[in-house]
This record gives C-alpha cells, structure tokens and sequence, in this order.
C-alpha cells in the first residue's frame, strides 16, 4: 500500500513553502466490494513534505492493525439529539430524566452546536465548563451537564465517529466551601417529633381539604410526594396495614389532564410498607367522603381511583405535587415553624424518629426505598450519634450519684 504525494499552487520553490500552499497525501485502499470502484484516502494541510509522509504512514498502520476510525463530519447538536433518542429506548428511561439530559445538552450548545465532533478538542470542552462555571451555574447542574457530555462522546467513539474522548481529561472546578456550609450540607433539615406533632395538629384543625391525610401520610412512611399522589386505593391493604408504592406522578407542565404514571425513582423504590392503623383510619374515613363527592359528580368523575384527588375543577384526577408543596409552606406559617422545610423533609424526619426509635439503618432504607443514600445516611448517623453522647452522659451521671 503505497501512498502519492503533491503540493498545489507552489510558486515559491522553497523546501518549506512560504506562499500558503500546501502537501496532501493520496492512498490507495483497494476496491468497493459493492461496487467495483476504486476506494482512495485523501488528506491535506500538510505544511511539508516530511509531515504528509508521517500522517500518511499513521494512516497505513492504523488499517493494517484494524484500528482506523474514519471521523464523522456530523455536528455535535445533530448527534447529540441522536445520542438522547439511543438514550432513552436502551434505558427505558423516565420522561423527566429525558427533560433533564436534553436541559444539559441544551448548556452545551452554545459552545459545539454547529461544531463537527471530530473538531471539539479536550482544550474547547474543558473552555466550556470553566466558562459555565464563570456563569454561576451551580456544582450539581455542572455536575448533570459534564455527566451528558461524557455520555455523548463515549457513544460517539464506540460508534467509531472519532478518535479520542475530549471529555476523558476534563475536570469540574469546585467552590471550596466554609466547614459550617459543609456541616449544613451534611445535615439536610428535619423536623424533631414536637414539631410534627405541631404540624399535624395544624393540618387537623387549620388545614384545608386533604390536607391532614396527606401529611399524617408522608409523615408516617417518609414516601415521595410524587408517590403519594399517584397512590390508588388498590395499592392500600386495610386488612394487612400496607401501601404498596409502585409509581410515581409527573407533570411537568401542572395541566391537571396531562399527567403521566411513571416508574419510581429507582428498582428498589417498588415496595410495600406496613402503617400504623392511624393512617389506615384516616383513610377508610377519607374514602367514605370521596365515595359522596364521586355520586355526585357520576360521568364527569374520572373514576381512576385515585386517592389523594380533586373535588371540583377536574373531579377525580390527581393533584399535583406542587399543590403539597404550597399546603405545607401554608402550615408551617399558621404553626410558626421553619418556613424552609418542604414535603422531602417529612422524609428525613421520618429518617430521624426512625433512628431515634431504634430501627437499623438497613431497615430504614428498605422503607424509604433506597438502596444507597448518602443524604439518609447522613441523618441516621447525626441522630444516632447524639444519642450516643446521650446514652454515655446517662453513664457518667449514674456513676456520680453513687
């Protein structure tokens, strides 16, 4: 395999040409077994001889060893919308996590669209982070957008598009955070048991429809509220005291009529959970009430069987998740409690009383649906410690009153 060699347009007749023109090299690769041509590899830009000989070289033993990779000219925004449809049939993905892959190749756009991904250097693609990180953009989204990118062109080079990876050498910079901002990262909020019960004690007095079933609900099993408004009265077992949780509600644009069932966050998420035979009460008298409000609505009822569900405007259908979010900010208001803590902090705190009472890490998160969780961790091991330092200062005390 022989290769030929020609400079266009020189008029300078010098061994390295200074009046722009350049050397390119031309192989031979043997014939189209479909059609009988000629197939012939072309490159130039060389600036002299020398150098189009050593590519041309690289070339030969790339095909000889079988490690040649012809580079796509595809774009960077065309694959990567190709990459997002590969991506979610292989993966069988949920429709929010196809929203959020596409919101960060959406942030890498502005930098590769129009760039052929043979183009994009591992300098460009590390340009881009540190430039979105200069924008302020948050360590977890820059997190999300480096993650995509990885994924994009390592499909590219399995495909045989390109050569190298730009993003395999590529690093995040990090704020370097105060140890009292990592204490409170470490910590995520939660509620100790007299503020629950001052929580609940609101929802039943103050609170407006549903309001006390949800939150004794979310308090007493630390599920989602995606999972507790999905939930049906199919998933709930008066006999045995369970909830079986095997969906979970998505509606990311709130119209009540285009809500979506969706796998749970994870394989383990599926679960069934025993309750205490207070929320099994509440919600035998909740479903007599609903059985009044669906007689009276009949045919224009959606009789889904959903049990956390409007009663007027779209009688039937599920709430949204944002409607819990609202109602807690509500209560906590009306019970002078702290006006951060959202619906996911009655999921910590159903972490804390439950380490408080004892129960092993494994089982809480068994419960919670997690089959590693660094947040729900980080609870468990906060509340066992102080009762550690507890159970010594108990220790000591006994010891003194000798």
């Amino acid at each position: 395999m022989k290769g030929h060699f020609y400079r266009r347009g020189c008029t300078c007749n010098k061994k390295r040409c200074t009046c722009g023109s350049t050397w390119s090299f031309v192989i031979d690769i043997g014939r189209d077994p479909s059609t009988g041509r000629r197939k012939q590899k072309t490159k130039g830009g060389f600036l002299t001889k020398q150098e189009a000989e050593k590519a041309a070289n690289e070339f030969i033993y790339e095909l000889n060893q079988g490690t040649y990779v012809h580079e796509a000219s595809v774009i960077f925004k065309d694959f990567a919308s190709e990459w997002l449809s590969m991506y979610s049939e292989k993966n069988s993905v949920k429709p929010g996590t196809i929203r959020i892959r596409q919101h960060e190749i959406n942030k890498l756009l502005p930098y590769f669209s129009l760039l052929k991904l043979k183009d994009i250097t591992a300098k460009r693609y590390q340009d881009a982070l540190n430039d979105l990180k200069e924008k302020g953009y948050a360590d977890n989204t820059l997190d999300g957008v480096h993650r995509t990118g990885r994924m994009i062109f390592k499909k590219a080079i399995e495909m045989r598009m390109i050569k190298s990876d730009p993003t395999e050498f590529a690093y995040l910079k990090k704020d370097r955070k105060t140890i009292e901002e990592l204490e409170e990262q470490e910590i995520p909020k939660y509620m100790e048991k007299e503020d629950l019960a001052l929580l609940l004690k609101t929802a039943a007095q103050k609170g407006l429809d549903l309001d006390y079933l949800i939150f004794l609900t979310l308090s007493y099993t630390g599920m989602r509220a995606g999972e507790l408004v999905a939930l049906k009265w199919k998933d709930i077992d008066f006999e045995e005291q369970t909830i079986s949780i095997t969906k979970t509600y998505y509606n990311p644009t709130n119209n009540t009529l285009e809500y979506q069932l969706v796998p749970p966050k994870t394989r383990k998420s599926k679960r069934t959970i025993v309750v205490d035979k207070e929320v099994i009460a509440a919600l035998k008298k909740h479903m007599l009430g609903q059985k009044k409000v669906q007689e009276h609505f009949r045919e224009s009822y959606l009789d889904e069987g959903f049990i956390f569900a409007k009663k007027e405007k779209q009688p039937g259908y599920p709430i949204f998740v944002k409607t819990v979010e609202n109602r807690m900010a509500r209560l906590l208001k009306l019970a002078g409690l702290n006006a951060e803590l959202t619906p996911h902090s009655l999921r910590h705190t159903h972490t804390s009383l439950l380490a408080e009472a004892k129960v092993g890490l494994e089982e809480i998160m068994d419960r919670l649906g997690h089959c590693d969780d660094a947040t729900t961790k980080n609870v468990y091991l906060h509340v066992t410690k102080e009762m550690k330092k507890e159970a010594s200062h108990k220790f000591a005390q006994l010891m003194r009153n000798l």
